[in-house]
């Protein structure tokens, strides 16, 4: 890779492109492994595909977070050992969202994932892919012991995995239960909730796991270090969240990769709780009667409501103001400890998405 292109362009595309050779590195390590298990060829054959399936073809904001993260404490380009280490904590990362995502696809009976059809809906795959789920989890702790067994901070990036599953899994737990799928009842439904789901879901692993990973490779293991960089990543998460709710809704699927299902999916999201807040009487009763039903009309009508309460506007106003906010909290930190660029190199990489 070249460590020093000019166009940030370029330079964006080789880190990726070299990101998706080591993953090949990682695949290789995984297959290598499996004939001490006595896996029979057919076995290996399916875990090379789901691997291949499920975990490579989204955009990697957060596995490419590491190593830009490391560069960033370091204050210079990496050494290959650097480097490779942080890309197999950023496959790490992405091997933990290929887990949650396979078994939220079937939780919520989607049908596209990444512009294909979800690993569950494949012919021949179906609840096998609930085992899948399981193997790709285990898989980040091979990686963890070939690669960081020797490391001081081993013991770190175990517990860290650990807790963030835990967390997100809770959060997944009140996104569930707040909002079932076979039974709608909008008085569940909160902005506390939705703010709730949003931390424990998605903030954690989707900002905080790789900025902490990077933290951790640099040395660093103060725990009010953390906190700092915890302080400015949850809010950056909510953010994300209720962006990604907003392109559930009204993103191309050709261009965000899968057919938003939050309104037929009964989802507590950031638009029908901002919907729920300002709707009069005789909207809050459509609502009701047509929010979370799996039928084309339905979500019409709903999305409907969304337009005459200017929920497109709303959110408009609420990404600059978040823009600003969070660009405050990034000021408040202390360069000392760490680089305030780290963060601001993540916001630019979801400010106004499009996917």
């Amino acid at each position: 890779m070249t460590q020093q292109a000019a166009d940030p362009k370029v330079r964006a595309a080789e880190e990726k492109a070299h990101f998706e050779q080591t993953f090949e590195v990682i695949l290789k390590d995984i297959l290598d492994e499996l004939p001490s298990y006595r896996l029979p060829e057919n076995g290996r054959e399916w875990i090379e595909n789901m691997l291949k399936y499920t975990v490579v073809g989204g955009k990697m904001n957060r596995g490419l977070t590491v190593p830009s993260a490391l560069r960033s404490l370091k204050g210079r380009e990496l050494t290959a050992d650097e480097l490779l280490k942080a890309e197999v904590l950023g496959w790490c990362i992405e091997l933990l969202q290929g887990f949650f995502l396979i078994a939220d696809d079937i939780m919520d009976s989607s049908v596209t994932r990444r512009g294909q059809p979800c690993w569950y809906r494949v012919k021949e795959v179906g609840m096998i892919a609930i085992n899948d789920s399981f193997i790709v989890e285990s898989v980040i702790y091979r990686l963890l012991k070939k690669y960081f067994r020797a490391e001081p901070y081993y013991v770190h990036l175990i517990e860290l995995f650990h807790e963030t599953t835990y967390q997100t899994e809770l959060g997944q737990l009140m996104d569930l239960i707040t909002a079932p799928e076979d039974n709608v009842d909008l008085n569940r439904f909160s902005i506390d909730k939705h703010a709730y789901i949003v931390e424990f879901k998605t903030a954690y692993y989707s900002f905080y796991l790789p900025i902490a990973l990077s933290m951790y490779q640099h040395g660093l293991t103060n725990e009010a270090v953390f906190q700092q960089a915890k302080n400015v990543l949850l809010p950056l998460g909510e953010y994300f969240q209720v962006q990604d709710d907003f392109l559930d809704c009204y993103g191309d699927p050709k261009v965000i990769g899968k057919i938003g299902t939050d309104i037929e999916d009964n989802k507590c999201s950031w638009l029908i709780n901002q919907a729920l807040a300002i709707a009069s009487a005789e909207q809050r009763q459509v609502l009701d009667n047509h929010y979370g039903r799996r039928d084309a009309e339905s979500v019409k009508i709903v999305k409907g409501i969304y337009t005459d309460l200017s929920i497109k506007e709303i959110y408009g106003r609420y990404e600059e103001d978040s823009y600003k906010r969070i660009s405050a909290l990034i000021e408040q930190i202390d360069e000392s400890q760490l680089p305030r660029e780290m963060f601001v190199n993540f916001m630019n990489r979801i400010y106004k998405r499009k996917l």
